[in-house]
């Protein structure tokens, strides 16, 4: 399998069922080249001028299956995406 193709895959965590979404970039052993952890970068802040949230790094052995459309990982969700979800300005200004 190709990076290419893993990259196109969607990342579920398993335990809350929690789309993660997509691999970013790898890191490889040099001695051995085998692939390490996988890289997903945080969510970039106003449009990235702010920089980016904080990267998730998935541990290989962290993986349960890489299937057709998505890879199954035993990670622990990010905090961000654990909280529960603010409101944003339009929602607040619409009273939702």
């Amino acid at each position: 399998m190709t990076f290419r193709e893993l990259s196109k895959k969607e990342v579920v965590q398993l335990q809350e069922g929690a789309c993660l979404g997509k691999i970013d970039d790898l890191v490889i052993d040099p001695q051995t080249a085998r692939v390490e952890k996988l890289l997903m970068l945080g969510r970039p802040k106003l449009f990235g001028l702010l920089g980016r949230g904080e990267t998730l790094v998935i541990d290989w052995s962290e993986i349960e299956k890489i299937g057709a459309d998505a890879l199954l990982v035993s990670t622990a969700l990010p905090e961000d995406a654990a909280q529960e979800k603010k409101p944003g300005l339009l929602e607040r200004l619409l009273g939702k």
